[in-house]
């Protein structure tokens, strides 16, 4: 395990028992590291770098209880991020759907259209690796946006179902997340 890996876990599990200092360290040893993860996928779109710096921080915040301290704290830190920043592209590319890029908007969209099909066919590889019980309720409420109730109507499952799929489901891709190189 590395620095990072260990300071990041100590500071989480410390956190999580409680403790508002190891929190505010996490937190803003965790914003460093976005950034720098972010900057490097976001090199086309610079300005959209802090505010999914923001929204990954908040849902690491949001998310914080599913975090499982028999898995390396990167891994989920990874793919939470992963999550917002495919949010950010297809929001991104359904926005600019709706409007004529300008001549010299064509290579910073050719870019962000080049990047977000490389995150959908990761997402789709690492997805296919989960079995239907994880998979589908990820793809209908993460990627869909379909209430967890439409979620579990499509899927012929329960709503119950559907969040502990989710819940499952995310995990699994965490850890899928790790051993990818």
């Amino acid at each position: 395990m590395n620095h990072r890996e260990e300071r990041l876990r100590a500071l989480l599990l410390a956190a999580l028992r409680g403790d508002g200092a190891a929190y505010q360290a996490f937190l803003r040893e965790l914003a460093l590291l976005l950034r720098g993860f972010l900057r490097k996928r976001l090199a086309a779109l610079p300005d959209d770098v802090e505010d999914l710096v923001q929204e990954t921080l908040l849902a690491v915040h949001n998310q914080r209880h599913t975090y499982d301290a028999a898995q390396p704290v990167t891994a989920w830190l990874h793919a939470i991020a992963k999550y917002k920043l495919v949010d950010l592209l297809r929001r991104r590319s359904r926005r600019e759907a709706l409007n004529d890029p300008l001549d010299d908007e064509l290579e910073v969209a050719g870019r962000a259209d080049r990047e977000e099909a490389d995150a959908r066919r990761d997402l789709a590889k690492l997805l296919a690796q989960l079995p239907d019980r994880h998979r589908l309720p990820i793809v209908y409420t993460k990627i869909e946006g379909l209430s967890v109730e439409e979620a579990a109507q499509r899927a012929g499952m329960s709503p119950a179902a559907v969040k502990v799929g989710v819940h499952r489901g995310l995990k699994a891709l965490a850890a899928l997340v790790s051993k990818t190189p």
